[in-house]
């Protein structure tokens, strides 16, 4: 059975859609099958993993609207054991239609409970807010993981969302847990940066993963190409980073650390094969 995990914070511009396709990417390329949810109206994730839904095409608002099962909605990525379900700009509609539905809070859920033996890991990366959507999501979520971007206002914005977790398990999902945080935008060279991720590391212990996200410009230039950082530049910071995190994310459910020694976060090619003749 599939773990499904949300990526989110109410907190805009944090890196929440870059971890997303990129943790996602890394992992399959670890051999694990994975599914993206694009669960944001503007549908970052879908266009960042080479996916944008024409006009008539099946996306995840047709799925939670009833009008089509979510299998018809599922798109191959690039890479074999990574799909998409794609989100467009109609699911901003949802947020006002879901809301004189019995069990609101409840259809992402149903959508996703036929794909739950499909894959190893399912992620939904959610809109910045925590309106309706992001509500559905926890809701149908096993676990959260919140990226935190290294700036004075992130612990504050960590307590509030904690906060929502907490709500949320009284609310609609008692077993919801707080996977991590991800700190994200990291340069070890500004005071402010350190100094936040001291404080996070101080507040939440082992719950922040070890394998801080930095400052990268390939990272912020792959998704104009609809690609992830792993087709963009597999061997810039940014993607050994991914790739550290994904290793992490294996080995805190279990992993054995061994099997991933000498990895890298890009295939390196087979040496030609020259014909030398007679």
């Amino acid at each position: 059975m599939a773990e499904i995990i949300s990526v989110a914070n109410q907190k805009g511009g944090v890196g929440k859609t870059t971890t997303t396709v990129n943790l996602a990417y890394a992992l399959a390329m670890l051999d694990q099958d994975i599914l993206v949810v694009d669960f944001d109206p503007q549908g970052n994730a879908s266009s960042g993993l080479g996916v944008v839904p024409g006009d008539r095409d099946i996306t995840v608002y047709e799925a939670i609207a009833g009008e089509a099962p979510i299998e018809k909605a599922i798109r191959q990525t690039s890479m074999e054991t990574l799909d998409v379900c794609p989100a467009a700009h109609d699911l901003a509609g949802a947020e006002v239609e879901l809301v004189p539905v019995d069990g609101r809070e409840l259809v992402l859920k149903k959508a996703l409970a036929p794909l739950k033996e499909m894959y190893d890991f399912i992620f939904i990366d959610c809109p910045p807010s925590l309106g309706l959507l992001t509500v559905n999501a926890l809701t149908a979520s096993d676990s959260v993981v919140v990226p935190i971007q290294c700036e004075y206002y992130a612990m504050e914005g960590l307590a509030y969302f904690m906060d929502t977790v907490k709500k949320i398990n009284m609310a609609t999902n008692p077993a919801l847990k707080l996977d991590g945080g991800i700190i994200t935008m990291y340069d070890a060279r500004i005071n402010l940066a350190n100094q936040v991720k001291e404080e996070v590391s101080k507040h939440y212990a082992e719950r922040v993963y070890k394998s801080p996200i930095p400052r990268n410009v390939r990272l912020a230039e792959a998704p104009s190409y609809g690609q992830t950082i792993f087709e963009y530049d597999p061997g810039c910071r940014g993607a050994v980073a991914y790739h550290d995190l994904a290793i992490e994310f294996l080995v805190r459910r279990g992993a054995d650390p061994k099997i991933y020694e000498g990895s890298k976060p890009y295939v390196i090619p087979a040496a030609p094969d020259y014909d030398m003749g007679g």
